[in-house]
C-alpha cells in the first residue's frame, strides 16, 4: 500500500483492534511494527486547463458529464454529491441538500454547466436517488437508494470512480499509445474537487469563502489548496522569460 493509504488505514484498524481486545476475541495486536510512513505531498493533484478542457470533450454519457461537471462546480466530495436526491434539488436556485462529512444537512451549490444537464438527466422524476445505475436495483437494496419510478440503484462511489478512471487514461498519461491504455491509470474524482478549489484559491477567494467550498472545519487543511496551480506557475515564468520579453 503506498504512503497515504497506510497513514488512513491504521488508526482505523486500531481502533477495532481495541474493540475486539475489550471484547475478549483479540489478546495482542498485530499492528504492532507498523508505523506511519513518510507521505511528501503530491503537487501535481491539481489539473491543468487543458485537462480540464479535454475531460468535457470525452465521449461519455449524460449521467457522466453531470456528474463531472457538478463536482467541478461545486467542489464537492464525491460522496456528497452521490448521495444527492431529485427532490432536494433547487434547480431555479442552483443548489441541493446534501449530507455533509459528519452527518449535517449542507447546501451543495452548482454554476450554468450543471444546470443546463439536470432537466434531461432528471427526465421528469421527482424523487429518488439522482445518479442512477444502469440496471435495476438488486434484491435486498436499501430504500432510500432505490428509485421508486425508474427501480434502478443509486450509482455507487466505488463504480462513478471505475469510470472516471477509465475515461481519463489518456489524458493522465498524454503521451502514450491508446493500444496500452488497459495498463495505465487514470485520475481519480477527487482530484476535480482539489482541481477546483486550486482554482478558487488562484483567482483571490476569501479564505471564510474557501473554507464554505471545501466544508472544511480549520484553515489548516486549505493549504493543500493554497498554493498556485500548474498554469498559473508556468504563466509567471514565461511572462518573466528574457527572450520572450525581447521578441515582444
Amino acid at each position: 500500500m503506498d504512503a497515504d493509504t497506510v497513514n488512513r488505514e491504521l488508526p482505523i484498524a486500531g481502533k477495532a483492534i481495541g474493540w475486539w481486545q475489550r471484547q475478549g476475541r483479540i489478546v495482542g495486536d498485530p499492528t504492532i511494527g507498523v508505523e506511519r510512513r513518510p507521505a511528501p505531498p503530491d503537487r501535481t493533484k491539481a489539473l491543468a486547463e487543458k485537462q480540464i478542457a479535454a475531460l468535457w470533450r470525452l465521449d461519455v454519457g449524460l449521467r457522466e458529464k453531470t456528474f463531472w461537471k457538478l463536482l467541478y462546480e461545486s467542489a464537492a466530495r464525491a460522496d456528497e454529491v452521490l448521495c444527492l436526491n431529485v427532490e432536494g434539488l433547487y434547480p431555479q436556485d442552483k443548489r441541493g441538500k446534501i449530507t455533509a462529512k459528519g452527518g449535517a444537512t449542507e447546501w451543495n451549490h452548482w454554476q450554468s454547466g450543471t444546470a443546463r444537464r439536470l432537466p434531461r438527466l432528471i427526465a421528469r422524476r421527482t424523487r429518488g436517488p439522482l445518479f442512477l445505475t444502469d440496471r435495476k436495483a438488486p434484491a435486498g437494496a436499501p430504500t432510500l437508494d432505490v428509485c421508486p419510478e425508474t427501480s434502478r440503484a443509486r450509482l455507487s462511489y466505488r463504480r462513478a470512480e471505475e469510470i472516471f478512471e477509465e475515461n481519463t487514461r489518456l489524458l493522465a498519461n498524454p503521451i502514450a499509445s491508446p493500444e496500452d491504455i488497459e495498463n495505465l491509470d487514470g485520475f481519480t474524482l477527487r482530484r476535480l474537487r482539489h482541481s477546483a478549489l486550486t482554482r478558487d484559491a488562484e483567482d483571490g477567494t476569501s479564505t471564510p469563502m474557501l473554507l464554505a467550498r471545501s466544508r472544511h472545519a480549520s484553515v489548516r487543511f486549505l493549504e493543500r489548496y493554497a498554493r498556485p496551480g500548474v498554469d498559473s506557475v508556468a504563466r509567471h515564468v514565461a511572462e518573466r522569460d528574457p527572450a520572450a520579453r525581447r521578441r515582444a
